[in-house]
């Protein structure tokens, strides 16, 4: 259990992947997703799932250079763990029942 949450640890980690259970998406794309979420704790997200082997960068040909990402089986395999986790947090978060 503690290396599935691990794999999915740090502030932003679980929604980039979740953006990314819907297919590829370019940086900008992203960062569109997330407004709040500055340029450069991306990139570090983005560079830390690629060394988890969760997500893989890729380089499409043109100019200007576009650069994409996306899951590996390896990330794809944590859909059902971030299925939990949104349905546990909406549980918690909701008011207690009298």
């Amino acid at each position: 259990m503690e290396i599935a949450l691990a794999a999915v640890s740090g502030r932003w980690t679980t929604l980039v992947l979740r953006e990314l259970m819907h297919g590829p998406r370019s940086f900008t794309a992203l960062r569109g997703a997330f407004p709040a979420l500055g340029a450069k704790v991306l990139s570090d997200r983005l560079r830390e799932l690629a060394e988890r082997g969760l997500l893989v960068r890729e380089e499409q040909r043109g100019f200007p250079v576009r650069t994409r990402y996306r899951l590996t089986a390896r990330g794809t395999a944590l859909r059902p763990l971030l299925v939990e986790l949104y349905r546990t947090g909406s549980a918690l978060t909701a008011p207690p029942r009298a």
